[in-house]
């Protein structure tokens, strides 16, 4: 399949504050997005009218309407006046349930895919938000620091470091993760300069995610996975988003990868990915 091809790279959250639950249902949040080398691949190509979608790769993912790319791509070429349709191919590394942002990394792809292949007077970032609360960040990447339920973004300027990502066999649904927080749950602002100080210097970072209570408390798995990740060396060990994923800093690629294929043999079963910091630019609020 020929045509534009845009990578769908996974989100962590290096920090996850929940301020509080606000008037609409939601919770405010802050917290530092940053986008690591862990990706699907979208291929777009144009095509008569019609949203096709075929998935393959090594996760599972749905082939319609379901697919958050799908989505994505009705939703742009409805605001873009109809000028066409588009077949899509993507290819899934990213799990599912995971804390990873994949599929809103995928619909953050097609927008952009799609930005190329049919230009139009379209505002993006609002089409992206009206897709979910990851996908405006994922439109860019990179590290930045988020408000709001994650449409508030400042960007940083990208720094190095490396991660070990480890997904038990089960998932963790988001809305059930946010509805299990009680007030005793909701914490202050993260110190994001801190955060990215300790990235820089390759020591623990100071950070936390207010979410880890009540995801422990209904998966007490995950809590166990935390304290073995953290007997094996891999200190500061937290969850990304509402789980089921965990990540580990840790000094350089090289060790990430000794230390992912460990636990690949010693977990069969798990997803464990070695991964590293990718793309951003600095800039200013958007």
């Amino acid at each position: 399949m020929e045509g534009v091809v845009e990578r769908a790279c996974a989100k962590l959250n290096l920090g996850l504050a929940v301020r509080g639950r606000r008037e609409d249902g939601y919770h405010e949040l802050h917290t530092l997005f940053a986008t690591v080398d862990v990706c699907d691949e979208v291929r777009l190509e144009a095509a008569p009218g019609v949203v096709a979608l075929r998935v393959a790769g090594d996760v599972d993912a749905p082939a319609g309407p379901d697919n958050l790319a799908w989505r994505a791509a009705e939703a742009y070429l409805g605001a873009a006046g109809a000028p066409g349709g588009v077949a899509i191919e993507l290819t899934k590394h990213v799990p599912a349930g995971a804390g990873l942002g994949g599929g809103s990394a995928d619909a953050a792809a097609v927008l952009r895919g799609l930005a190329r292949i049919y230009a139009a007077e379209v505002d993006l970032p609002a089409l992206a938000l009206e897709l979910g609360a990851d996908v405006p960040f994922l439109l860019r990447g990179g590290l930045a620091e988020a408000r709001g339920v994650g449409e508030h973004l400042v960007y940083l300027k990208p720094v190095e470091a490396h991660f070990v990502l480890v997904k038990p066999p089960f998932e963790v649904p988001t809305a059930a993760a946010y509805a299990a927080l009680e007030p005793r749950d909701f914490g202050p602002d993260l110190d994001v300069a801190a955060i990215v100080k300790a990235l820089r210097q390759g020591t623990v970072p100071p950070w936390r995610n207010d979410l880890e209570r009540a995801v422990f408390f209904a998966y007490p798995p995950l809590a166990d996975l935390k304290r073995l990740l953290e007997e094996h060396g891999l200190a500061g060990a937290l969850m990304s988003g509402s789980g089921s994923t965990l990540f580990a800093p840790v000094e350089t690629r090289e060790k990430a990868e000794r230390y992912a294929d460990a636990l690949a043999r010693r977990y069969p079963g798990f997803w464990v990915r070695a991964a590293s910091l990718v793309g951003g630019k600095e800039g200013s609020p958007a």
